[in-house]
């Protein structure tokens, strides 16, 4: 385990990566909240698996002309539920272990030279700097559309 040191209240201390990795990423969370961004995850591969599972039980029951009908609806039904929109909060919370280590890991190169005591200290040093603010939501947005391939739209 890392351990960083850091500003506290009692001087200089030691703070373990864990902690400071849950803080990044509430920060990550309040600026997606604050900007209301919301993320469609395409999921190409459950829509070709709906798509091949449904012909399959087509051409079981039906035929050839029940292959054509079950691949037909199982493509739109996976079309149909492919790109909805999440909020970008939520989608934070959902990730697995491994990809909240890489966002974290791109989001703390942004924060790194900052020193806090707790998530609301961090969240209120990023968003009274503009510059900071705008890179962390850069940051967020290169992480989606790049790993997770996502639509990312913001509140009106």
């Amino acid at each position: 385990m890392m351990s960083t040191m850091i500003q506290t209240a009692q001087g200089l201390g030691l703070a373990e990566m864990p902690i400071r990795a849950d803080d990044v990423m509430k920060l990550l969370s309040h600026v997606a909240q604050v900007k209301g961004m919301k993320a469609a995850v395409t999921h190409s591969g459950r829509g070709a698996l709906l798509t091949g599972a449904s012909a399959f039980v087509g051409g079981m029951l039906g035929g050839p002309p029940g292959i054509a009908v079950g691949g037909a609806v199982g493509g739109l039904i996976g079309w149909i539920t492919s790109g909805q929109f999440k909020s970008v909060p939520q989608i934070l919370v959902e990730l697995p272990a491994a990809e909240r280590q890489k966002l974290c890991a791109e989001a703390m190169a942004v924060v790194k030279n900052l020193n806090w005591t707790d998530a609301a200290q961090l969240i209120a040093l990023v968003m009274s700097n503009s510059t900071l603010t705008e890179k962390m939501i850069g940051v967020l947005t290169t992480y989606l559309t790049n790993e997770l391939k996502a639509q990312i739209k913001y509140a009106e």
